[in-house]
């Protein structure tokens, strides 16, 4: 069994899809041993309705070095689903090839500091990009520069707006985020 632990920071609705798939067992032969916060939020709910271990580490200086006292050596991938906040370089390099995150657009276009949420669909819109989509990368100190282990696309049509583009990212997350994880997981 492959352990996961999950670091979030908003509703986690891309947590709950994972969730759902180990469950299922499209994630195949994992379970998630903990979920840390960075901040109070839903997701952390979902992790107590779910009974899966749980923290809340704040933000700070000293984040990544409280997140890698808690995080155990036997943790086979972690997860970044909604997260926020930036790991440090020591971090990184410890768990190199072992971190992933998703991504609301198509890297290597619009990523990178502050290309977060709705950031990132008001620059794809107001970029007159034709098309946009979600990426899952593995996570180094570079923000959003990891090798891209899946990403799929969509049109975008002349009515789509920041929130329509949103909509259809989210749809692309769910389908993609258990395939990139069982990809690193099983490779």
């Amino acid at each position: 069994m492959k352990n996961l632990v999950i670091l979030v920071s908003g509703s986690g609705t891309n947590f709950q899809r994972i969730i759902d798939t180990v469950a299922s067992g499209e994630i195949r032969d994992a379970n998630i041993s903990l979920v840390v916060a960075d901040r109070e939020c839903f997701g952390l709910e979902r992790a107590k309705n779910h009974q899966i271990k749980n923290i809340m580490i704040p933000r700070g200086k000293d984040f990544s070095e409280e997140l890698a006292e808690n995080i155990h050596d036997n943790t086979d991938l972690i997860i970044l689903a909604g997260f926020l906040s930036i790991l440090k370089p020591e971090f990184c390099e410890k768990w190199q090839d072992k971190i992933i995150n998703i991504h609301p657009a198509l890297l290597p276009k619009f990523g990178g500091k502050g290309m977060w949420g709705h950031h990132v669909h008001e620059a794809v819109i107001a970029a007159g990009e034709k098309e946009s989509g979600a990426t899952v990368h593995y996570v180094t100190s570079g923000i959003d520069e990891g090798e891209i282990i899946l990403q799929k696309s969509f049109k975008i049509t002349e009515n789509d707006t920041a929130e329509t583009v949103a909509e259809k990212v989210h749809q692309v997350e769910y389908e993609i985020f258990p395939e990139a994880i069982n990809k690193v997981l099983h490779k």
